[in-house]
């Protein structure tokens, strides 16, 4: 079983939920849908000044689709190269 935690801008969240439901039978989550705050390329904090924001899509996979679930944010940020795509794993204990 492992952790998978996905940050991404909130223009892609539709996508990127709609392909990993689509991808991975019985995909369960929890959607975190504003998160501010500052990556390496930019900010964004829904202000005037940093007017973009991410959303947090937390998951726990078994190890068998965590393949299939990096495959589908590659897809994604291929398909939206500037938006800030990240996706981060660790054991689930």
């Amino acid at each position: 079983m492992r952790r998978m935690e996905i940050i991404a801008n909130r223009s892609v969240q539709d996508d990127l939920v709609d392909a990993l439901e689509g991808a991975i039978p019985e995909f369960y989550y929890s959607l975190v849908p504003l998160v501010h705050g500052r990556g390496r390329q930019r900010r964004k904090l829904g202000t005037a000044t940093w007017p973009e924001e991410n959303f947090l899509l937390l998951a726990y996979l078994p190890d068998e689709d965590c393949g299939a679930a990096r495959e589908v944010v590659a897809r994604i940020k291929g398909k939206f190269p500037k938006e800030g795509i990240k996706v981060f794993s660790s054991p689930a204990d």
